[in-house]
């Protein structure tokens, strides 16, 4: 017996809302993780470049602050500089409109203002792993981040050098 292929894509699909995880360049979510990727990779996330920080983000939000030329994170009511001045003369600028695009992992929606919402309450981002990503990484684009196998650290780079948070 066949099944239908919409049914199966509908039970594919269902699976994803329920769960609400995602794997990126494997087959399986390792442990809790909403959003996980392939080991072994020398590719990492891209945070958005904004010139303007947002007048009310979310605890948690990333970004790559263009006008500081630095990586930050929004933390108890305050910006953190997740890096030393950077060189942000490799961010593409950005010529689309933001108006309701957005894309939320883990739950059907969110009240959060963001491109990509990662919202669950009993699971993480697993960051990309990659091995001493200033050695290993070609050409890393200003805002990407990763977590540094060697090190055991968080790894941003803000267009100019790697900085590690452990």
């Amino acid at each position: 017996m066949k099944i239908p292929a919409l049914l199966l894509l509908g039970v594919c699909f269902s699976w994803t809302v329920v769960h609400g995880q995602t794997a990126i360049e494997k087959l399986t979510v390792d442990g809790g993780g909403v959003l996980d990727f392939a080991s072994g990779t020398t590719k990492g996330i891209i945070l958005p470049a904004v010139a303007t920080l947002p007048s009310t983000p979310a605890n948690g939000t990333f970004l790559y602050d263009k006008n500081a030329q630095m990586v930050k994170m929004f933390a108890n009511g305050a910006w953190v500089n997740l890096s030393d001045e950077g060189d942000n003369s490799a961010v593409l600028p950005y010529s689309g409109t933001a108006a309701g695009t957005q894309t939320v992992i883990g739950a059907k929606s969110t009240t959060v203002d963001g491109v990509l919402v990662l919202e669950a309450t009993d699971k993480a981002l697993v960051l990309p792993k990659v091995a001493s990503p200033h050695l290993n990484v070609p050409g890393p684009y200003p805002g990407m981040m990763c977590y540094d196998t060697d090190a055991k650290a968080l790894a941003v780079y803000d267009g100019t050098v790697w900085s590690y948070w452990k």
